[in-house]
């Protein structure tokens, strides 16, 4: 019959075993690997780096690359980095720290707490639950907007095809 037999628990007394093919089981393991793989959400640490000295617009424009990453579900890492004569002062990385999370939305939570690594003033932030929670909402209700949409467009072709083929409504009927 061409079928292996395939020990499936060791440990159990008695050990259990199937007459199965192997080579068909293990295609089918590796199936549903592939399919749990695809379904997992990887988050990735992006970096967002910022002057102690920035201008507005600057300062804005990596804000907007901030809340990108955190609303494509990335963790990000915040580092204000100091060149040269600026490690003289560096009391301007915090406060400008404070600003950057002032400006960012209040869904947002700090991961790891904001210390000096070398130059570097860094921090590590992500969407806290109650973000996530508002993200999932904002999702099901446009998805629920879609599918209502989509039943509103299926019961008007639904009235519309109940018409008669011959041209001839129900009020002509009537008359």
């Amino acid at each position: 019959m061409n079928l292996d037999l395939v020990e499936i628990a060791p440990d159990a007394k008695p050990p259990v075993v199937k007459i199965i093919d192997y080579k068909k089981f293990k295609y089918l393991e590796d199936r549903k690997q592939r399919e749990a793989r695809k379904k997992t959400k990887e988050t990735e640490l992006k970096e967002v780096r910022f002057s102690p000295f920035i201008g507005e617009h600057d300062l804005e424009t990596g804000l907007k690359k901030v809340r990108r990453f955190i609303k494509a579900g990335d963790i990000v890492k915040i580092s204000i980095v100091f060149k040269g004569r600026q490690m003289a002062h560096t009391e301007f990385g915090p406060k400008l720290l404070k600003k950057i999370l002032a400006e960012l939305d209040e869904n947002v939570e700090q991961q790891k707490e904001a210390r000096f690594e070398g130059r570097r003033f860094v921090t590590i932030i992500k969407l806290n639950k109650a973000g996530q929670q508002n993200k999932e909402v904002k999702e099901y209700e446009t998805k629920n907007e879609e599918s209502s949409s989509q039943k509103i467009q299926n019961n008007q072709d639904g009235q519309n095809s109940q018409a008669p083929a011959d041209g001839i409504s129900s009020e002509g009927l009537k008359k």
